[in-house]
């Protein structure tokens, strides 16, 4: 009987998973009157704690014989909480292996291990599977039992050698060498096919789709406000298919998300994220936290599109939330267990309509005091409005241009390709991403965004006239670039500036 074993695995704590070494001791007396004791210590939560029931049944339920001394487990470091069923797994493995049942072909402590145990035996998949699988090859290992339901993911993060199990017995056949298993290969990545050129759903609203091409190209945030009808959401729903194909990194980065997230069927997404959480929404449902910190729909729509749509609607306090991990394309919540980071580098996409009653401006329908349209557009604050790149006012649109022509489009995909091209070049000192003209650092807009003589004049009369913030008039810049970015054009000429101001205000 081995006495003490080890087998390394992880706990996810925000978007991160910290190392865990699982370490049992089984006492040498099994005829003390502690027998069949089972402890579990190094800060469990109570998932983990009752865990000692689940690890005891499925020990049971394959036949293996439970040790009849104090079994110890400790969860190392013992200073950082650990939360969660992952550890059901490698806890039970490391119990059979110090009492002798695995044999010395097992070697424990060159595997990384985790998933869910049921009371038949069973394993079920986990949270968090491709940040603890970084977090394993961070740790130099190579090997990893995993969840089946967990394996596509799994498998997809390169330098790890993932075998899929089903059940505790599958682990110990393949441990002991008695019903080895194959390695899990991932299934071929491919992103979702892309075609920037479609044709726009979106009729009579040329100002609107241009906005919505330029908002793709640079990254932008764009604020849509109209009446009911006018097509705001299915602008914003056209923007998303505008957005160029994830690569294999994103995938995974944004895929890193839904899995802690508990919401990542399969393998890695395809196609970029697309959330739209209902105005009902709480602060922590949107930006993220609770005791145990989980990601929100900021974080779920990192590398992807958020569309907040009856922005109006939303709490204040809830919306307020979003200022700050939009304008850092970071989430930190700090809570007494450590700080949880979260990644938010979402484009951010929002329709309001103009008046409580949504038809202000449409003949003589509204019936809203002014009193009362100044209140509803004073439920979005002046800062968060700030962070939109890109305001439109879109108008109700008469029925013969809804059913005519689809216009063409104003950019091709080989147009939206170079201008992505461009900003790729010109930003490559940031990570991969945030090479979007709308991440520009402030320090180096001037020498990025490259405005001529004539664009500089114009910027500084403009930013006077109507009132730009210092973040208007850095964010009316970026636009610019992007409108030189999708002519091909090197610097940034006056009638740009001209344009994004309009695009702006």
């Amino acid at each position: 009987m081995r006495r003490f074993t080890r087998i390394a695995a992880a706990s996810v704590f925000g978007a991160r998973a910290e190392h865990v070494d699982v370490q049992v001791s089984i006492a040498g007396d099994e005829e003390g009157g502690d027998a069949g004791v089972f402890r579990i210590v190094g800060l469990p939560d109570s998932a983990l704690r009752e865990g000692r029931e689940r690890v005891r049944g499925a020990v049971h339920h394959g036949g293996w014989p439970w040790p009849h001394a104090p079994v110890t487990v400790n969860l190392a470091p013992a200073a950082s909480r650990k939360q969660g069923a992952a550890l059901d797994l490698p806890i039970a493995l490391a119990v059979l292996d110090a009492h002798g049942v695995l044999g010395e072909r097992a070697d424990l402590a060159t595997w990384f291990c985790l998933g869910e145990l049921t009371l038949d035996g069973g394993v079920a998949p986990v949270r968090g599977m491709i940040a603890a699988l970084e977090c394993a090859g961070r740790g130099g290992l190579e090997r990893a039992l995993v969840p089946a339901a967990n394996a596509d993911e799994a498998a997809a993060v390169p330098g790890i050698v993932v075998h899929a199990v089903e059940t505790l017995a599958d682990a110990v056949g393949h441990l002991t060498g008695l019903r080895p298993l194959a390695p899990h290969e991932a299934p071929p990545w491919q992103p979702e096919s892309w075609e920037g050129d479609s044709d726009c759903p979106v009729r009579g609203q040329p100002m609107a789709v241009q906005a919505a091409w330029i908002a793709a190209a640079g990254g932008h945030n764009l604020l849509l406000s109209g009446p009911p009808g006018s097509g705001k959401t299915l602008l914003a729903r056209h923007l998303a298919s505008l957005l160029p194909p994830m690569s294999f990194d994103e995938a995974l980065e944004a895929s890193r998300i839904h899995s802690i997230a508990g919401m990542l069927a399969g393998g890695l997404l395809r196609a970029r994220p697309f959330r739209a959480p209902h105005h009902s929404a709480s602060t922590a449902g949107l930006v993220g936290g609770g005791s145990l910190p989980r990601p929100g729909e900021v974080s779920l729509a990192h590398l992807g599109v958020l569309f907040l749509d009856e922005l109006a609607e939303f709490s204040r306090g809830t919306l307020e939330a979003l200022r700050q991990p939009i304008e850092d394309g970071r989430l930190e919540v700090a809570r007494a267990a450590g700080r949880a980071v979260f990644p938010t580098e979402t484009l951010l996409v929002a329709a309001t309509n103009p008046c409580p009653c949504g038809w202000f401006g449409v003949g003589s329908r509204c019936r809203c005091a002014r009193s009362a349209r100044e209140r509803y557009r004073a439920r979005v604050s002046g800062p968060l409005r700030d962070r939109f790149d890109l305001s439109m006012d879109m108008q109700a649109v008469d029925p013969s241009v809804l059913v005519g022509d689809a216009p063409a489009p104003l950019y091709t995909a080989a147009q939206m390709q170079r201008a992505r091209s461009r900003q790729a070049r010109r930003l490559r000192m940031l990570p991969p991403t945030r090479r979007w003209n709308a991440c520009i650092p402030g320090g180096r807009l001037p020498a990025a965004a490259a405005p001529d003589a004539g664009a500089r004049q114009v910027l500084v009369q403009q930013a006077r006239a109507v009132g730009l913030s210092g973040r208007g008039v850095h964010r009316v810049l970026r636009v610019a670039r992007t409108l030189a970015d999708l002519r091909d054009a090197p610097r940034v000429t006056a009638q740009d500036v001209q344009s994004a101001i309009s695009l702006r205000t």
